[in-house]
């Protein structure tokens, strides 16, 4: 007995992937053998929201199989499977439907999201770029820092050994600051950039910022107020945005909140239960037993449900609305999964009564559609939270393929988020190869395993596997700007720089020697966004795929844009009607498209 469905395919389910609420929807299931349909067969669509009791419908009898037609009337997670029979009919590879048993059934999805969700259109179509901004670039002079060491020697390598006590201080600096990222703002329009994420620029302990000390307060060392305002401006200019890292679970144990250290002219939370941030922290025994982020003392975690806490990010002159009055495009929010529904529903109201078109980026690693943090299963993506997040499963998905040549887990991945996250999201996908939190995509795909920090200080690619890493890397970000959502280049990436995880990582851009042959590469794919429109919203479909090749079409109402990744030994040869060029050798392809060995190809119809 054979039966075909595939939720992407709209001959399957009228509304494909995620859908607005009180939409209609029709599931078919189509028999899939030579002859008639058995007459004694019936069907149920089994589906349930997330945490309620299943609801069985008896399903019509077609022509070619059954269907069932509903409405989902409310927000939420939902999920679904089929009784055919006496047996069950479950998502299977590439989500399409096969028998299971009943121990092993997985079900479908369907995440049914505000039909007043929208995210901002601005973002959609573009190139995102982030910058470390300790290392990205110094202009002028710095004050020097008291308890922390500037660094003369830009390049250098960056402390990572443990003091005496063993911490590691994270409190040496490169100087690198805003009038730095100001003066490379040609440079990034060169790449298309259009977005800027910046990781935190709040004053802070730290080099990285995600201790904040203040955070109504540029750090002295990447400059003022003005200098912000003036990154701000210039970069509107050349039809760019810029994206803050808000860190709201913790703040550093120096800060002006907690004032472990008494630095601040304030009475912290640390030094008295009669502060006015008391209720911000929880302690178990104070002052030095208190709740922190990953048991990092230095990291003190915010209580969210504090009244005070909330009016100090949200209220009509917090945090929030702050620095959107100073005219950044939106948020990044450091560890969204350790903020809970209540607050996150209360930020992206702030956001976007502030800015309705600011974003709303959030750092969560796995499906954001479905996650479970902390025992409870989150609403990132049903229009009440983020637009956006770090994609982090297409990351991995496309590692995966560059370094195994096989397809599998990246048709995976992509079909998953198809079926899974809203259209409004899908566009603006945060697609990352690297982050200040991962090491270097060169060094991935460099393959030069090391076992400890001192060994990741010192271990650097040959200029041979250097050459090697350079061609893969390549054809990484050829899928990461041409899949659904918006690539974002970690700094220096297109520069072939290399590291190891944190911090060497985080090391700085070198400006005075240039990889001219990925940055060109990396230019060409920026002005391929720029100049196919499709790019923006456009639909995608698998056109071939086996083990180690994958054709796929971006398709717009008046353009389609075709790309290939053949990462086999094996040749192919694509069949076409037409004539074909491909954008990135400008080749002219007659009827045929050869696809090579190792290869990769850009390519539209010539009109």
């Amino acid at each position: 007995m054979h039966f075909y469905f595939n939720p992407l395919d709209k001959a399957c389910k009228s509304c494909t992937g995620a859908f607005p609420r009180g939409a209609l929807a029709t599931f078919r299931l189509f028999w899939d053998e030579a002859g008639e349909m058995p007459h004694h067969l019936d069907a149920r669509f089994v589906f349930w929201q997330d945490g309620k009791e299943r609801t069985p419908l008896s399903m019509n009898r077609t022509d070619r199989g059954f269907s069932v037609t509903l409405k989902f009337h409310q927000v939420g997670l939902y999920f679904y499977y089929f009784r055919i029979g006496d047996e069950y009919f479950g998502c299977g590879s590439l989500r399409n439907g096969t028998f299971m048993t009943q121990a092993n059934l997985v079900s479908w999805q369907i995440t049914v999201f505000d039909e007043h969700y929208h995210t901002p259109d601005w973002m959609k179509g573009g190139v995102m770029y982030q910058i470390f901004p300790d290392r990205f670039n110094r202009a002028g002079e710095c004050p020097a820092p008291a308890g922390k060491a500037l660094r003369g020697d830009w390049g250098g390598l960056p402390s990572y050994r443990p003091n005496e006590y063993g911490r590691v201080l994270n409190n040496d600096f490169f100087g690198g600051n805003l009038n730095g990222i100001t003066e490379k703002l040609d440079y990034l329009q060169s790449l298309g950039v259009t977005v800027l994420y910046l990781n935190p620029i709040f004053e802070a302990y730290s080099n990285h910022r995600y201790d904040t000390g203040d955070y109504l307060k540029v750090d002295p060392l990447l400059g003022t107020q003005d200098d912000l305002d003036r990154l701000v401006r210039e970069a509107k200019k050349r039809g760019m945005r810029i994206v803050l890292d808000a860190v709201l679970n913790h703040t550093g144990s120096d800060s002006r909140y907690f004032n472990k250290y008494g630095h601040y002219d304030s009475i912290g939370a640390y030094q008295s239960p009669d502060s006015p941030y008391a209720d911000w922290y929880h302690f178990s025994e104070f002052p030095d037993s208190y709740d922190c982020w990953w048991g990092i003392d230095t990291l003190p975690a915010v209580n969210e449900t504090s009244a005070s806490y909330q009016e100090f990010i949200f209220g009509e002159n917090g945090v929030l609305r702050h620095w959107l009055q100073h005219g950044i495009g939106g948020y990044r929010l450091d560890v969204a999964d350790e903020l809970p529904d209540f607050f996150l529903e209360k930020l992206r109201r702030t956001v976007k009564d502030s800015a309705q078109d600011a974003v709303i980026i959030g750092e969560v690693w796995e499906d954001a559609s479905n996650k479970i943090a902390y025992s409870v299963r989150r609403k990132y993506l049903q229009g009440g939270e983020l637009d956006s997040v770090m994609n982090y499963p297409l990351k991995d998905a496309i590692i995966s393929y560059v370094q195994s040549g096989k397809t599998s887990q990246l048709r995976e991945t992509l079909f998953m988020l198809m079926d899974n996250y809203p259209k409004e999201t899908l566009d603006c996908l945060m697609n990352i190869l690297g982050t200040h939190d991962t090491p270097r995509i060169l060094t991935v795909f460099g393959g030069k395993n090391c076992s400890n920090k001192d060994e990741m200080a010192v271990t650097f690619l040959s200029e041979r596997e250097k050459a090697a890493a350079k061609q893969r890397v390549m054809m990484a970000a050829v899928l990461q700007f041409t899949l659904p959502g918006i690539p974002c280049i970690y700094y220096g990436d297109e520069n072939a720089m290399e590291g190891y995880q944190d911090p060497f990582c985080r090391r700085c851009f070198d400006w005075l020697h240039t990889d001219e042959e990925l940055l060109a590469f990396y230019q060409k794919l920026g002005a391929l966004r720029r100049q196919f429109p499709v790019f923006r919203d456009g639909e995608y479909d698998e056109v071939y795929a086996d083990a180690g090749c994958l054709v796929y079409a971006r398709k717009g109402a008046a353009q389609t844009v075709y790309v290939w990744v053949n990462n086999s030994h094996s040749e192919y040869s694509i069949r076409v009607d037409g004539t074909f060029e491909e954008y990135l050798t400008q080749t002219i392809f007659h009827d045929r498209i050869e696809c090579g060995p190792k290869s990769y190809g850009i390519f539209t119809k010539v009109q």
